[in-house]
């Protein structure tokens, strides 16, 4: 039985946006009906968009328990900045810590409860979040998502090393020289992503949403 989501948008003030804003959202069952908690699922990136996160649906199928999904600010539906590009003192933690609690406010989740399930980025925002004991947060689910970036960093060059020739020195000169859009590139981070993002092939058209949508914007993502 195919499950029809309900759609909305929700203004948000975001600080030094200068323009008005909005968060556009998706909730699979119902949230004002359901006495438990319901899932909240923040997207990696910043900037991939919600549409990778779709097998968290079934949560909703087998144990109707309300999923929502959201275009973090900057990506998808949601209110885009392509003219803060590089701009660090708008693009931070607080940003979309603010994002995520005027959502939270807005579908009323404080006091049946909420969970939340973060990968990568999301998992650093769900994270982050979880540190100010916000009202209501009653389980948090990290998939995938650093703890340091440090870490990260010197696992990611132990992946790059491993790669083979010349994919290894493309990217690496790429990197250097802050070409993220050239042919050459992508050629080369479609063997890395094939090995180490997504194994299969071909890829899933929600995961093509993530690409699509960093592609699109990558405003949040060049710049955090």
């Amino acid at each position: 039985m195919a499950l029809t989501p309900q759609e909305g948008e929700v203004a948000f003030d975001a600080p030094g946006a200068n323009k008005p804003c909005k968060t556009w959202y998706k909730i699979y069952g119902d949230v004002s009906s359901h006495q438990g908690p319901a899932l909240v699922g923040l997207h990696g990136g910043p900037g991939t968009g919600h549409e990778y996160l779709s097998p968290l649906i079934d949560i909703n199928g087998k144990y109707s328990i309300p999923v929502v999904f959201y275009d973090q600010v900057g990506c998808g539906r949601s209110t885009h900045f392509r003219e803060k590009y590089g701009d660090t003192t708008f693009w931070t933690f607080e940003l979309f810590i603010k994002e995520l609690d005027n959502l939270l406010d807005h579908l009323q989740l404080r006091e049946k409860g909420f969970y939340l399930l973060g990968q990568s980025w999301g998992g650093m925002l769900g994270g982050a979040y979880a540190a100010l004991k916000p009202k209501g947060l009653r389980k948090l689910v990290l998939a995938s998502a650093p703890a340091s970036i440090p870490l990260m960093l010197k696992g990611e060059r132990e992946l790059l090393a491993a790669l083979p020739e010349p994919v290894r020195t493309t990217l690496e000169e790429c990197d250097k020289k802050g070409d993220h859009e050239s042919d050459e590139f992508e050629t080369a981070a479609k063997e890395f992503y094939g090995r180490h993002v997504c194994r299969l092939d071909p890829y899933p058209d929600d995961v093509l949403y993530a690409f699509k949508n960093l592609k699109d914007d990558p405003s949040a993502y060049h710049t955090m």
